[in-house]
């Protein structure tokens, strides 16, 4: 089944369409719309780059040392707060005091991700993470991230005999093991970001649709239409409350796991 083209993804395409197309072409790849050479996916991750850059333009000429704002808090709250659950204070309970220099890339990929779970509580947008080639780019990311953070704390030798285990005559297949366990760390983050978006999309989307049809049949009732009508107007409030609570706690989890990844590469055990 073909995919639905969304009005934002038509935008973009206006504005970008015919040099995607050229560079694809370039590149001997063939879109399965040439007319939207940019898919929703893609449309949407530029949607949620764009709203970053204006969003964070804006924080920054509002930021205050004496007096911070509502906004600036709650995101100095997303770096460190008295839960201790901040990406700056599990850096520092992972990585050392120079959990500082990892915090720029971990925590964009957190906000990225974040973003792009919630953007489709706007009506018109979906959330790009729920397409597994936007999970699996991030995991690929975090992936190479955290192996030269390792390579570049302790060097490529001694980064490359952590894949060996303390016993000489194991190593071979500790090798084996550790680098598939790498491996599989791609795959686990690819899997459970996009699984649980994809189902909360499926979810948020098959719900809404059922709220606006109980709420059509139960305007043709009379006094029986009047009691129930609270019931589609709520229930949609529900689902758009239940979707943005997966979008955050998916968000958390791939914030927490890289941060993890990157404190055991440049742990000093190794």
């Amino acid at each position: 089944m073909e995919e639905q083209v969304l009005g934002v993804t038509k935008l973009v395409n206006v504005l970008f369409g015919k040099p995607a197309l050229a560079l694809l072409a370039a590149l001997h790849i063939h879109p399965e719309n040439s007319k939207y050479p940019i898919p929703n996916h893609i449309a949407m991750e530029l949607v949620v780059f764009l709203i970053a850059i204006v969003f964070f333009t804006w924080l920054k000429a509002r930021l205050s040392v004496d007096n911070p704002g509502g906004t600036q808090q709650c995101m100095e709250a997303l770096l460190t707060n008295s839960m201790g659950v901040g990406a700056r204070d599990l850096l520092e309970d992972t990585a050392g005091h120079n959990a500082m220099k990892y915090l720029p890339m971990v925590g964009s990929i957190g906000l990225f991700v974040l973003l792009s779970n919630l953007i489709s509580v706007v009506p018109g947008f979906f959330s790009p993470t729920a397409e597994k080639t936007v999970p699996l780019g991030c995991a690929i990311v975090v992936f190479l991230y955290y192996n030269w953070a390792g390579v570049l704390h302790h060097g490529p030798a001694k980064y490359g005999k952590t894949f060996l285990g303390p016993v000489l005559a194991m190593s071979p297949i500790m090798a084996v093991v550790e680098i598939f366990s790498h491996f599989a760390r791609m795959l686990s983050l690819t899997v459970r970001l996009w699984v649980n978006m994809l189902v909360s999309e499926l979810l948020y989307a098959t719900f809404l649709g059922l709220s606006v049809s109980l709420f059509l049949y139960v305007g043709k009732l009379n006094g029986l239409g009047y009691v129930l009508a609270p019931i589609p107007l709520l229930a949609p409030c529900i689902f758009i409350l239940l979707h943005i609570f997966v979008g955050f706690v998916q968000a958390f989890v791939f914030t927490l796991l890289p941060i993890i990844y990157v404190g055991g590469a440049v742990a000093e055990e190794h």
